[in-house]
């Protein structure tokens, strides 16, 4: 398991491999359509996204004492995210992105280019998820976006992720689909 603390670098993110298995302890923002979209159409967010990895996640956060509490904290489809990923890794310097289902060629080649990692959390597993979770550190556009679609700044600490697409080109996306459309073919092939 390698751990991968705060601050993240350009360098740190070269190093992960595809396969690798990850523990991520520092600040995580989360970030779904509604953001994405805005900051595709120009928008500046409202906190820095240089060096950041942004979590497609819509967390379950409630209040309680007066403090935000994460409840919940599952993975959303990356694959809404792709028309929009790659211009925002490039525009905003950001070093991993956090999902599931995988991204496509755009946010793989976007992630080679400039140092970028794409990492697969477990889906259906948002409450274990969220155990890593140890503090809402803020939240915004919150009046914007409502809380699902919030870009929440989170505190994580062994938050575990596996690397699916690296920034060297490697996508075990692609590797999958090449290896599936194989085996279809050569089923296909004894009918």
């Amino acid at each position: 398991m390698i751990q991968l603390s705060a601050p993240f670098t350009e360098d740190k993110i070269r190093s992960l491999k595809v396969g690798d298995m990850v523990e991520i302890t520092g600040t995580v923002l989360t970030g779904r359509d509604a953001v994405h979209k805005w900051l595709h159409d120009g928008n500046e967010p409202p906190i820095s996204l240089k060096d950041a990895i942004i979590y497609h996640c819509g967390p379950v956060v409630l209040k309680k004492k007066g403090k935000w509490v994460v409840t919940a904290a599952g993975p959303t489809t990356s694959s809404r995210e792709e028309p929009y990923q790659a211009g925002i890794i490039e525009k905003h310097g950001i070093r991993a992105v956090i999902g599931k289902g995988g991204m496509g060629e755009k946010t793989r080649q976007a992630c080679q280019k400039f140092g970028c990692v794409y990492l697969h959390a477990v889906g259906g597993a948002a409450q274990v998820l969220a155990e890593s979770i140890t503090e809402v550190k803020n939240v915004h556009l919150m009046e914007k976006f409502g809380s699902p679609e919030a870009i929440w700044e989170l505190q994580v600490e062994k938050f575990p992720v596996v690397v699916t697409i690296d920034a060297h080109g490697n996508s075990l996306h692609k590797e999958i689909e090449a290896e599936s459309a194989g085996h279809l073919a050569e089923l296909m092939s004894k009918k």
